[in-house]
């Protein structure tokens, strides 16, 4: 296939700035810097469309196998604008639970002959965690499985993160009380995504069996933990509309569903899960002193939404919108 021209790339990308502002989202984390071309178009196209006239707040993670690219341009961690900044270093460590390749410390309940992928062995991960300290970086990865959980606290209990900065474990669907307690020593936020339980369940339960059910998909025993939780849609595999993760995480079911919700003491109230997508995202970079909060001093970054979700049913937010949005002090949607 040809490769993608800059004109097209800045096309997709203005319309997804669009689009994510229309349904609230001031701004995002992502990871595209390893795709289109690679690490230098890439960046280029966030810098050309994300500016003083499209206003969006993007936190770029760095996939592992373009630092060195990016570092070639004079560039670390922090580096960058107002709007555009580089954020940790993107590293998978394992598959997802769909394809039954999240890496598992046991052998899936329905399919006992697998436990999942790991990506790298735990000394290649190790040696990528390595690397991320050599350039005075934090490391955000993708852990799914509770195995590939224990190899990324593994590798961060070898490197931990430099003085200041947070590291980041992306998903952590499957969690075993032993890590958690690890976790807690670690200067880590857990990066959670409340909509895979409205896609996962029921099958996911199946999957993985009674007994590890405990502690997965577990976000109030992680909030209640003590561990810092931020939470994200994990787009474009979940759609993008952080008030369908926040339903999400409030109900523990899919929007067509009337049922009490999958494990319902794992439900968080509509405040804790407000938070996630709010103080939860700024803590994460970093960012908790002057975003995530309406609160003098900070960004002016916000949302206005067609009803008071703290006062309304928990189902209603599958029908609230936003009606305007605000970054930088500047109105960047207004709905008509």
């Amino acid at each position: 296939m040809p490769e993608v021209s800059i004109e097209f790339l800045e096309k997709a990308l203005s319309r997804s700035v669009d689009d994510l502002v229309a349904q609230g989202v001031t701004g995002g984390h992502t990871e595209d810097l390893n795709y289109y071309g690679g690490f230098t178009r890439t960046y280029e196209t966030f810098l050309n469309v994300i500016n003083g006239q499209r206003k969006f707040r993007a936190n770029l993670l760095v996939h592992h196998e373009v630092i060195e690219e990016m570092r070639k341009q004079g560039l670390g961690f922090g580096d960058g604008t107002n709007y555009v900044e580089l954020g940790a270093m993107k590293i998978f460590a394992d598959g997802a639970l769909g394809g039954r390749t999240a890496l598992l410390s046991h052998p899936y309940n329905d399919s006992p002959d697998t436990s999942g992928v790991a990506i790298h062995s735990i000394e290649g991960l190790t040696e990528l965690v390595k690397k991320a300290r050599a350039h005075d970086m934090p490391v955000a990865i993708h852990v799914i499985g509770d195995l590939a959980l224990e190899y990324a606290i593994e590798a961060i209990e070898q490197y931990p993160a430099p003085y200041g900065l947070r590291d980041r474990l992306i998903h952590a669907q499957v969690v075993r009380e032993d890590l958690l307690e690890r976790l807690k020593q670690l200067s880590v936020v857990l990066d959670i995504q409340p909509r895979f339980v409205a896609s996962d369940f029921p099958w996911v339960m199946e999957r993985l069996g009674e007994q590890r059910m405990g502690l997965s998909f577990a976000w109030k025993t992680l909030l209640e933990s003590g561990v810092p939780i931020a939470g994200g849609s994990d787009a474009p595999i979940e759609p993008v509309n952080p008030l369908l993760g926040i339903h999400a995480a409030v109900t523990r079911k899919r929007p067509d569903e009337t049922h009490g919700g999958y494990y319902p003491e794992q439900k968080l109230s509509m405040f804790e899960s407000v938070c996630l997508f709010t103080k939860g995202s700024a803590f994460a970079i970093g960012r908790e002193r002057e975003r995530g909060l309406i609160k003098e001093n900070f960004d002016a970054d916000f949302t206005v939404l067609d009803r008071d979700i703290f006062q309304c049913d928990p189902d209603l937010l599958l029908h609230t919108n936003a009606v305007m949005t605000v970054v930088d002090e500047t109105i960047v949607y207004q709905k008509e």
